[in-house]
């Protein structure tokens, strides 16, 4: 057996302030090459045989009981996670899910199973709450590789650009924000913005920002940062399977590289891929993110087949093998842990920097109800089939709640 001691060795993108920001066109491309590898830990879980996860499993449902608790489950923690934060009335979702859920949920303290930046944005959302992480050291490459100072230099370069971060990044970069987004929204947003005339700073996932900008056209500055998870994921390698496999299809996180995104029937978050799985016609499967989602979905199509896109080919060795190897620093006896000594895994934050975070995450929750409204009220005059962002802009402009997305 393993003890829980034990540690890994991860190398990850770390953008080089000095080249990614030397020009405005250097700066534009994620093709330039100008990040270094850094390395990071991780914390090997103990391997627990059947026997031990059942005890585990209820010694948890009986703290969470006792601390008036609930459990928030991101879909890339380990498979025992998910169902146990279903089984006893938490989620399973991605991190804005889950803050939101834990926002809106009467229980006053609330366990997140996920990383770091997740328990953030849940305390930002839920100030007078408790907010409690299995493993405090749990991290995210995207958020090592984006530091608050160096990120706030590199903006402080493009004074007159509109800055947008993806919410895998600390609260300090999001307090430096205007906007922060997920995958599942960032199109829309940025497609809003440059319909008015907005030039974008864009934050840490460069094969995010890439795909963004090639389907909007918007002038975006990026920052060179990658997740370790997606950024494996090889085009090549993937076009060989999908021979093997010619009439599976193949499902794609945007944050994987455009030669893996070139080959993809469908691009999108976490949440879109799974609905996809579940209701596309196709039988197979090839899925191009971390491995943690096919328990989802395989719950939910248990007669599809789903396959992990390869993420090393020749022979090489993969780093994380479509694992996040943070999120799987939250293992039961994390969570026994966390539950049992909570003054030690709280996550906190100094309310200034709370509420000035809260505002750029405000705004993408604010801007998601605006979109779904426009879509929905058939009623108002400015429906119509054409979504386009000039037109929603107008709709926007007449309604006085959602006058600071204009801002």
């Amino acid at each position: 057996m393993q003890s829980t001691n034990q540690w890994r060795a991860f190398d990850y993108e770390k953008p080089q302030l000095s080249s990614v920001a030397a020009s405005e066109n250097a700066a534009q491309t994620t093709k330039d090459g100008s990040a270094v590898l850094q390395c990071a830990w991780a914390k090997i879980p103990q391997q627990l045989d059947r026997q031990q996860k059942q005890k585990y499993i209820e010694q948890v449902k009986a703290l969470l009981l006792q601390q008036q608790a609930v459990m928030l489950a991101h879909y890339y923690v380990e498979p025992e996670l998910q169902d146990l934060a279903l089984a006893t009335g938490g989620m399973v979702g991605d991190s804005l899910e889950m803050a939101r859920f834990g926002a809106q949920h009467p229980a006053k303290t609330l366990l997140v199973a996920g990383v770091k930046f997740m328990g953030e944005t849940a305390r930002i959302l839920s100030p007078e709450k408790t907010i409690l992480l299995p493993d405090t050291e749990a991290t995210c490459s995207l958020d090592l590789g984006c530091p608050a100072e160096e990120f706030t230099a590199f903006c402080n370069q493009y004074p007159d650009r509109t800055v947008v971060v993806y919410a895998n990044t600390s609260a300090e970069v999001k307090a430096r924000a205007d906007w922060v987004v997920t995958s599942s929204i960032a199109l829309e947003i940025v497609s809003f913005l440059h319909a008015q005339g907005k030039k974008i700073i864009w934050g840490p996932d460069k094969h995010l920002g890439e795909y963004i900008q090639n389907q909007t056209s918007a002038d975006m500055v990026l920052w060179q940062g990658s997740c370790l998870v997606h950024n494996e994921f090889k085009g090549q390698e993937l076009a060989l399977m999908k021979a093997r496999y010619p009439h599976a299809k193949i499902l794609v996180h945007p944050e994987s590289p455009a030669a893996v995104v070139a080959l993809a029937d469908v691009v999108g978050s976490t949440s879109r891929l799974l609905q996809a799985a579940i209701h596309d016609s196709a039988d197979t499967f090839i899925v191009a993110t971390d491995q943690g989602i096919l328990h989802e979905m395989h719950k939910h199509a248990p007669e599809k087949t789903f396959l992990a896109a390869p993420t090393a080919g020749n022979g090489a060795t993969c780093k994380s093998c479509a694992f996040c190897p943070w999120m799987a620093m939250n293992g039961l006896q994390a969570c026994i842990d966390a539950l049992s000594k909570p003054e030690q895994h709280k996550i906190d934050l100094p309310s200034a920097l709370g509420k000035q975070a809260g505002i750029s995450i405000q705004r993408m929750l604010d801007f998601s109800t605006a979109w779904r409204e426009f879509h929905t009220d058939k009623t108002n005059p400015y429906h119509t089939e054409n979504h386009s962002p000039d037109i929603f802009a107008h709709w926007i402009s007449q309604h006085d709640q959602y006058h600071t997305l204009l801002c």
